[in-house]
């Protein structure tokens, strides 16, 4: 009774350690919570150039905090791309509210604030890097093989997806946040490419997992949120805090 008593208090405490960041998003007001969803910011953030500032074929990789309480744990992922000269974007994500779940639109601001929470960069190919990947983008989104699946955890929801087309796309590469919970959600078995690359993702049903990648750093999935180090940009992974210390490289840039 005694060595269960221990390992009870043991899960317990793994338990509330895992928690403790996701709380504090919430007891903090660091996401949002207030009104409607339909209600909350949708401003661009700046971070696509318009096209006549920057003509030259672009793909792009966001993530931003979810609404309301889910965003206490995790961010929502998407990819957007623009041909040379065009003037419109193509936007790729999963949705939990469209059927099929996968969605690909038309639109001129791709990193608009999703429902109140601004987007980060994660990824910004220009050039001949993005025309070169664009067509490779365009056939794995086509080849997504659950475009009409979506769960929140473990997945597969839009995380996930950013996830596979960064593994399914050779020369397309984004260190996805800490805290893209359906990232390690692994729809061909239990062994992948890490996203960032250079690396590896080993995970049973996206609950249990482990990556390790010259960007990715090591990162533990225990139930679906991360724990890790960056040694290469020195930084904390915590779960609901996300990344503490230096900002992840945003892929495609620095020649990466």
């Amino acid at each position: 009774m005694a060595r269960l008593g221990r390992w009870m208090a043991g899960i317990s405490l793994a338990l509330a350690l895992l928690l403790a960041g996701p709380l504090w998003m919430l007891a903090s007001g660091g996401v949002e919570m207030e009104g409607h969803w339909g209600a909350a910011s949708r401003a661009p953030a700046g971070l696509a150039p318009a096209p006549e500032a920057a003509p030259e074929a672009l793909v792009q990789v966001y993530a931003a905090r979810a609404w309301g309480w889910r965003g206490a744990f995790g961010v929502h992922t998407w990819l957007a791309t623009r041909e040379a000269g065009a003037a419109e974007w193509r936007l790729h994500h999963v949705l939990s509210w469209r059927t099929p779940a996968l969605v690909s639109t038309a639109t001129t601001t791709p990193d608009r604030a999703w429902y109140g929470s601004p987007p980060r960069l994660l990824a910004d190919y220009r050039g001949a890097r993005a025309a070169a990947l664009i067509p490779a983008i365009e056939a794995a989104v086509a080849a997504y093989p659950v475009p009409n699946a979506y769960r929140a955890w473990p997945g597969p929801n839009s995380n996930t997806f950013i996830a596979w087309l960064l593994r399914e796309v050779e020369g397309l590469d984004a260190v996805l946040p800490a805290t893209a919970v359906g990232k390690d959600y692994l729809l061909d078995g239990s062994l992948a490419p890490a996203p960032g690359g250079a690396g590896f993702t080993a995970s049973l049903g996206g609950v249990l997992g482990l990556t390790l990648g010259r960007v990715d750093g090591l990162e533990l999935n225990l139930l679906g949120l991360g724990v890790g180090v960056d040694p290469r940009r020195p930084a904390l992974k915590l779960p609901g805090l996300g990344r503490l210390g230096m900002p992840a490289q945003v892929m495609g840039q620095d020649g990466e």
